[in-house]
């Protein structure tokens, strides 16, 4: 009888994400073409790092969705909530996971030697887009005082390129719980131990939030082409090469 380690990891990818999708599609999580576009993502994340892989990324999606959905009414009544209920499209999907998926792919193509530092460079980026997420929502809902990052003016809560203590408080809680769930699961071999790991994907996933406030408070009410989903491009790029840079850096073997 065959195993199922025995089995092509590309068609048990396929089996587990399509059959997941039949069960919890009705779900408030992701669009009908979301779903589609998940089942895409989630098939070349295990096909390329493996069920933990691939696990670190729904644990995004639910710690994101969640979040969304936290005080929805409230959101929904200050006209502050997120477009169909929270729920995300292909664009969102994308836009947060194509940096993540960028890297996966090239750990499976690259020598062995170069997977640790491609795997933080992989975390980071999911982290600093939930980080980003929660800092958003729960900012939103109970920010109190927001001010924009460029000029510390207080500014409305929602505007593009605004903070508050709660939301930044939020947004470092979500990057901390995430790396520590990410790298028990991936454990990347790399620097001097987990809890160096763990500071610097912190810092690099905290850095690039406050980046993309500045993006949103200074280019993208100005350039008509620059969206959310790009300026999440640019967040995940930029919390990648920070880890990796960093850990670069510090000549971590």
């Amino acid at each position: 009888m065959t195993s199922v380690a025995s089995l092509n990891p590309w068609w048990v990818a396929l089996l587990m994400n399509g059959g997941l999708i039949l069960l919890l599609h009705r779900l408030p999580v992701l669009t009908a073409q979301g779903w589609i576009h998940g089942g895409v993502l989630g098939t070349m994340l295990w096909g390329t790092m493996g069920w933990r892989g691939w696990l670190t990324v729904v644990l995004y999606l639910a710690l994101g969705s969640a979040v969304t959905r936290l005080g929805l009414k409230q959101k929904q009544a200050l006209h502050l909530a997120e477009s169909r209920g929270g729920r995300r499209g292909p664009s969102n999907l994308w836009g947060s996971a194509a940096t993540g998926l960028s890297l996966a792919v090239l750990m499976a193509m690259a020598p062995a030697g170069a997977t640790p530092l491609l795997c933080l460079g992989f975390v980071a980026s999911f982290a600093a887009k939930l980080g980003d997420t929660w800092g958003s929502e729960i900012g939103k809902r109970w920010g109190g005082r927001t001010l924009l990052i460029t000029t510390l003016q207080p500014v409305a809560a929602g505007t593009e390129g605004a903070i508050s203590i709660t939301g930044t408080v939020a947004s470092v809680v979500a990057i901390v719980l995430y790396t520590a769930l990410a790298l028990a699961l991936l454990g990347p071999s790399i620097g001097p131990g987990p809890l160096a790991q763990l500071v610097l994907l912190g810092a690099a996933a905290t850095m690039a939030t406050l980046v993309e406030s500045w993006i949103g408070a200074t280019w993208q009410g100005r350039l008509g082409w620059l969206t959310n989903e790009l300026v999440n491009v640019a967040l995940t790029i930029v919390a990648a090469l920070l880890a990796m840079g960093a850990a670069v850096g510090m000549d971590w073997r």
